[in-house]
């Protein structure tokens, strides 16, 4: 089933781009996937300009950053991490702020969007960690975590989110610094990616020899941007998710499988993929 996209990337030092779809094996649902339900993830412009979403953000959020924090690579990651030392695959630029290519072992990875485990003030800039903000609000809302989940049970959405639906007591805390608002460090919808890390992920575009796609759907120009830079250059894009992607049109080869399974047979290839 794979042979296909084998024989395109072989022997080519391969940048690729991921997104939610190569996650969802381990237990981090995606957005778009042909199985997902509708999501409606929060705007940048309704986390800052009120109050109540904010508020209903950080207790969904003091849910599912947990659940994200415990989750772990998948055989698609190791696959991408064990193409890097292979000296296949040079670079990971990454849509997610799951951190599992991290946590797999991939040394050069470009979190376009941030990760969930730091959390920036929009006031002074100062940077804390999520577990911080995590003691910080439990004490500030002692056993709601707990009770919630006793009362709702828990479902895990995107982005380090979870579903809740009774937030009304819940109370925020701000920049212990300057007293501020504090935003986890991610970029939400309506909010640009910061043009240093756009320009680090079109240098890793720029060196390879192929471009590889694996579970993102390139509905939003942050990551289809990349996938035009190439075509652009002319050479060859592979893309590998389980339902149609915008990128679709620009693509040499398209692979309508899981990440998991595509990834694992590229690498077990690998001795056919030179550096």
């Amino acid at each position: 089933m794979f042979a296909p996209l084998i024989d395109v990337l072989g022997g080519r030092r391969l940048c690729v781009i991921t997104g939610a779809g190569i996650s969802t094996d381990s237990g981090i649902p995606d957005y778009r996937g042909p199985d997902s339900p509708p999501r409606n993830p929060m705007t940048y412009q309704q986390f800052t300009g009120d109050p109540e979403f904010r508020r209903h953000y950080w207790a969904r959020n003091h849910l599912g950053w947990r659940h994200m924090d415990a989750a772990r690579p998948n055989s698609g990651h190791r696959a991408l991490a064990g193409l890097e030392r292979a000296g296949v695959a040079s670079a990971v630029v990454t849509q997610n702020v799951d951190l599992l290519h991290t946590k797999a072992g991939s040394r050069r990875v470009i979190d376009l969007h941030g990760t969930y485990a730091q959390v920036r003030c929009l006031t002074c800039n100062a940077l804390i960690s999520r577990a911080t903000l995590a003691d910080r609000l439990e004490r500030a809302n002692p056993g709601f975590a707990e009770t919630v989940a006793a009362a709702q049970g828990v479902e895990i959405a995107p982005d380090a989110d979870a579903v809740v639906t009774s937030t009304e007591h819940f109370r925020m805390v701000d920049c212990e610094a300057c007293g501020g608002m504090l935003k986890p460090d991610i970029v939400y919808f309506g909010e640009s990616v910061p043009k240093p890390r756009v320009a680090a992920a079109y240098d890793v575009v720029d060196e390879a020899e192929a471009l590889l796609v694996a579970g993102s759907s390139l509905t939003v120009m942050s990551g289809l941007r990349f996938v035009r830079r190439a075509a652009k250059r002319g050479i060859p894009i592979a893309i590998v998710n389980r339902g149609a992607t915008r990128g679709d049109e620009f693509a040499t080869l398209t692979v309508h499988a899981g990440c998991s399974e595509a990834l694992t047979a590229l690498l077990d290839a690998s001795s056919a993929l030179p550096a």
